[in-house]
């Protein structure tokens, strides 16, 4: 089962929460991302959620690309 420190990838309003309204929560919910980051991931791809993030092909095929490369 996997695991994750939700203090180091999570703003402190959102620590707390659970999983369906982390997943639901708009991207700036994680650590490090500004309001301004989610309007701009929104334009480009129409990511509003941390779930729209985790789905989003370009995520996914970096995260891909970086396991092959770890892999080697």
């Amino acid at each position: 089962m996997a695991s994750i420190d939700l203090d180091k990838v999570l703003d402190k309003a959102w620590a707390d929460k659970s999983l369906p309204e982390i997943l639901a929560a708009p991207v700036d919910a994680l650590k490090g991302v500004s309001e301004k980051d989610g309007e701009l991931l929104d334009q480009a791809f129409g990511v509003k959620t941390v779930a729209d993030l985790a789905d989003l092909k370009y995520v996914r095929w970096a995260q891909a690309l970086a396991a092959l490369d770890a892999a080697k």
